[in-house]
């Protein structure tokens, strides 16, 4: 671990804690990855229920990741498959040493390929529902990437972990609050009102009046059935510890 390593880890959890959507979250990793010098990378969390869409956050190129979320290859994609069944980071190359390739997964190598995503270290996520996400850092040649790798692992599976658990609270599908379902800017303006920003601040913030704040803020209280401010905010806490 460098002496700069931790200004990058330190400047990325307080960007993740900043991040309200996926353009945030994706400049903060893209930022400390190249910290990190490691070029490209994709965050992809499954559904729970095989019908669902899963969730991609990466600085790959945009054909590339629409060609791969449009074939639904995240059904087939060896390194997923492995990250699913695997307990710990590990490296791949095309070839995927160890596992039978089936033609479709051939294929898709060799597209991936020809975006430059020849290699990588994968990190598996699990968190304590059972949602399951991989984190892979990718490259070209995997010179540069086995030096990082060894380099920064154990830095990298943090802040792998540290990502999905921010993606999942803050771009989670449900705005569900002690079981009571907020409009999305009741949501936020709560959301901000428990980092503890004032109404002006999350008027700045969203680019909106302090007084529309102040009416998302008490349409919010007044639903969850709380007198105070500070009432909705725990109950907001209580949902996002009990979500993981």
């Amino acid at each position: 671990m460098t002496k700069d390593m931790p200004i990058v880890v330190g400047t990325f959890l307080e960007r993740l804690s900043e991040s309200v959507d996926e353009t945030d979250f994706r400049e903060a990793l893209t930022s400390a990855a190249l910290g990190l010098d490691l070029l490209k990378f994709a965050y992809l969390s499954l559904p729970l229920q095989p019908s669902g869409e899963p969730r991609l956050i990466s600085n790959y190129p945009p054909p590339w990741t629409a060609h791969y979320l449009r074939n639904q290859y995240q059904r087939v994609d060896p390194v997923i498959l492995r990250a699913r069944v695997a307990d710990s980071p590990f490296r791949w190359e095309s070839d995927l040493r160890g596992f039978e390739i089936s033609e479709v997964q051939q294929k898709l190598f060799v597209e991936a390929a020809e975006f430059g995503i020849c290699c990588g270290l994968t990190i598996p996520i699990v968190d304590s529902r059972g949602r399951a996400a991989a984190m892979t850092f990718a490259a070209r040649e995997p010179s540069g990437l086995l030096r990082a790798a060894e380099r920064y692992e154990q830095a990298l599976h943090f802040m792998a972990t540290c990502f999905h658990i921010h993606v999942r609270r803050k771009l989670s599908a449900s705005r569900m609050v002690d079981g009571i379902l907020l409009t999305p800017r009741e949501y936020e303006c709560l959301q901000w009102a428990a980092r503890g920003k004032s109404a002006s601040d999350t008027a700045c913030i969203l680019g909106i009046k302090s007084r529309t704040v102040t009416f998302h803020l008490d349409n919010a209280r007044n639903k969850l059935g709380v007198r105070t401010k500070d009432q909705a905010v725990a109950l907001l806490a209580s949902s996002l510890t009990s979500f993981l």
